[in-house]
């Protein structure tokens, strides 16, 4: 137990709540990282993980990601994630997700959820009969994946502007790891725009979908590190940039749509000696939090989509504190979201709490 306070404490995280429901097999952990500009949103995933222990560190890692990606962004909320602990194909059903909802529901609104990895917007509808506190649901802002990837590729561009002096990617190589929602609708950009695209993804019936679609290139997932490439986009799990891939890869820049990209740090840094731009995940992929966080004020899909634009100057802000600090750019990120829940924070202490 010492140890668990001690990881806590470590990155000041608020409240872990683990969650079990025998009746429907809910095995499910709940962290709030940070909520000083508002109440933890994030995500909830379905993972068969190997361990308990694996699980906790996955959600504690993902809630952080969340209050910095809020604040990056410039939203009213802050961090929290979920994961429920079991093979998604197997364990979701109504009974798991109503008894979810209601341990969502006895947070009182600490904690807002929605989709993410193997759950859906329909997985949410069913949270929803439990829980007011759940948002991306179909009959509002619907599947945020589109709007992420719309914000990744606005990032990728300005990426690109700092990178080659010019946001246009026509004849720029993409090779995207993963092309599942997120990532299939971020290749229909980048199509759009010009790029040559190379795909990878451990899921054939993806692989298929964008291929008929696109025609693009595909190759083995272990080798879409090194393939020869302009700008290499994650958007599958994260810590793909590790001490095993960072040699592999080929390429100018790292921006995509994954969250936890750098397994460590200090790959942000090795990313920095070898020359290569890196995009921070949490500022470039922050597209379906905008769109979930405009549910929660009253849903306008042009006024999303406008906030979403806006990464791409969110992307350049964090390129100029790097330039001018001279720092790696996720420590310039980190920069840009500590000083807004600073200040806001700061402001907040002015007034009586609701």
């Amino acid at each position: 137990m010492k140890k668990l306070f001690e990881r806590l404490e470590l990155d000041d995280y608020e409240q872990v709540v683990f969650n079990y429901d025998e009746a429907s097999g809910l095995k499910a952990i709940i962290a709030i990282h940070d909520t000083t500009l508002g109440p933890a949103l994030g995500g909830t995933r379905v993972w068969d993980y190997d361990s308990e222990e694996e699980a906790l560190n996955d959600v504690l890692r993902l809630s952080k990601g969340m209050t910095y990606k809020s604040a990056a962004a410039g939203l009213n909320l802050g961090g929290g994630k979920a994961v429920i602990i079991g093979d998604p194909e197997e364990i979701k059903s109504e009974e798991l997700w109503r008894a979810y909802g209601r341990f969502i529901q006895s947070l009182n609104g600490r904690y807002i959820t929605a989709e993410d990895v193997n759950t859906t917007v329909d997985d949410m509808e069913i949270v929803a009969e439990e829980t007011g506190f759940v948002t991306g649901l179909p009959s509002t802002s619907g599947d945020p994946s589109p709007v992420t990837a719309l914000g990744t590729f606005h990032g990728i561009r300005a990426a690109a502007e700092e990178v080659y002096g010019s946001d246009d990617l026509s004849g720029k190589v993409v090779a995207v790891q993963g092309v599942g929602h997120v990532g299939q609708n971020l290749v229909r950009h980048l199509k759009k725009a010009g790029a040559d695209v190379v795909i990878t993804d451990i899921k054939q019936e993806n692989i298929d979908a964008v291929v008929e679609e696109f025609g693009v290139k595909v190759v083995e997932p272990g080798k879409i590190y090194s393939v020869n490439c302009d700008i290499f986009a994650p958007c599958a799990l994260g810590a793909v940039i590790n001490d095993d891939t960072i040699p592999q890869l080929k390429c100018d820049i790292v921006a995509g749509a994954a969250n936890n990209v750098l397994e460590e740090k200090r790959h942000g840094d090795m990313l920095e000696e070898k020359g290569i731009a890196y995009a921070p995940d949490y500022v470039i992929n922050a597209g379906g939090v905008i769109n979930v966080y405009d549910e929660l004020i009253g849903y306008n899909r042009e006024r999303a989509l406008r906030r979403t634009k806006n990464i791409f100057d969110n992307i350049k802000k964090v390129f100029k504190i790097s330039n001018r600090d001279n720092i790696p750019t996720y420590e310039a990120a980190d920069i840009m979201a500590e000083e807004r829940i600073e200040n806001i924070g700061n402001v907040r202490r002015n007034y009586i709490p609701r």
